[in-house]
C-alpha cells in the first residue's frame, strides 16, 4: 500500500469530522464563546471531530498510533520508537471558530522518521479539501472540482510579495523580517490555511515567530511542500521536523516556490 492509496479514505474521514464540527458550529450561533472551556461549543466541536477521526483511522487497513491534540499525551519514551504515526489536530483555529469567520480546519498527517509523508486539511465552512502525499503533488477539491495546486515562484527581492501574518499582533521580530522586504502586502488568514495561501498562489511568505505545536502544522506543511514550497526553521536552512521530545515547533518561515 502506498501513501497515495490512503488519500480517499483520509479525505472522507476529514470531511466527516468537518461535518461534525459544522453541526455544532451552526447550532451555537449567537452563543458567546469566551474561551475553550469544559462544555463549551468549541470544546464539544474539538471532541466530536477528534472522535470521528480516531474512529476512522482505526478502521483503515493499516494501523499506526495516533497522536492528537485532544488525546492524552504520549510520553516521548514511548513515541520516540514510533516508525509511523498519525498526527492530528481535529480543530485548528480557535480564534476563527470564536469569531465565526469560517477559517478553521481539520488536520490529519502521517509522520515517518521525523518527516510528514501524507497530509489532509479540510476547511468545513469553506468546503475546501486539500491533500498531498510524498512525491505525488498537492491537490485542492472545492465546488466539486479537483485540481493540482502549485506555489508561485518568487525571490526575496521581488516588490510587492504577499506575506501571511496577523495585522493586529505583529511582534518585533516579525516586523523586522517584513521590513527587509520591498513594499510587501500583508495577507491575513486563520489556522493552517496560512500555509495553503502559499500553496495555492495567493501568498509567498509566512513568517511564524510565535509558538505553534507539531499538530498545528504537519498536514498543511506537506501540502505546501508538494506544491513546490518549503518550511524552514527561522534564520536557518534547517527543515522543521517532527516527533521531537518537546512537541513545540521552533519558529519558522514558510515559503512558496523560492527561487534563490
Amino acid at each position: 500500500m502506498t501513501y497515495k492509496d490512503l488519500i480517499p479514505e483520509l479525505c472522507q474521514i476529514a470531511t466527516d469530522a468537518g461535518l461534525a464540527i459544522l453541526d455544532i458550529y451552526k447550532n451555537c450561533e449567537g452563543i458567546e464563546i469566551i474561551k475553550k472551556a469544559d462544555d463549551s461549543p468549541l470544546t464539544a466541536a474539538d471532541q466530536a471531530s477528534n472522535a470521528v477521526i480516531c474512529a476512522g483511522l482505526e478502521q483503515l487497513p493499516i494501523q499506526y498510533p495516533i497522536i492528537s491534540e485532544e488525546n492524552k499525551a504520549v510520553p516521548f519514551e514511548v513515541r520516540k520508537n514510533y516508525d509511523y504515526y498519525w498526527l492530528v489536530d481535529p480543530l485548528d483555529g480557535t480564534k476563527e471558530f470564536i469569531k465565526r469567520n469560517g477559517e478553521f480546519t481539520v488536520n490529519i498527517a502521517l509522520v515517518h522518521a521525523g518527516k510528514v509523508v501524507l497530509g489532509v486539511v479540510y476547511a468545513p465552512v469553506l468546503d475546501e479539501l486539500y491533500w498531498a502525499a510524498d512525491g505525488d503533488g498537492a491537490f485542492l477539491k472545492t465546488n466539486g472540482e479537483t485540481k493540482a495546486i502549485h506555489a508561485p515562484k518568487f525571490t526575496m527581492k521581488d516588490k510587492g510579495i504577499n506575506v501571511v501574518c496577523s495585522r493586529s499582533h505583529l511582534n518585533e521580530e516579525t516586523k523586522a523580517f517584513i521590513e527587509q522586504l520591498d513594499a510587501p502586502n500583508l495577507v491575513s488568514k486563520g489556522s493552517s490555511l496560512k500555509f495553503l495561501q502559499l500553496a495555492t498562489g495567493q501568498a509567498h511568505l509566512y513568517p511564524r515567530v510565535a509558538p505553534t505545536m507539531e499538530w498545528d502544522t504537519a498536514a498543511a506543511q506537506i501540502v505546501l511542500e508538494e506544491a513546490g514550497g518549503k518550511v524552514l526553521q527561522y534564520n536557518t536552512t534547517d527543515a522543521v521536523i517532527y516527533n521531537k521530545e518537546n512537541m513545540l515547533n521552533p519558529y519558522f518561515v514558510a515559503y512558496a516556490n523560492l527561487v534563490e
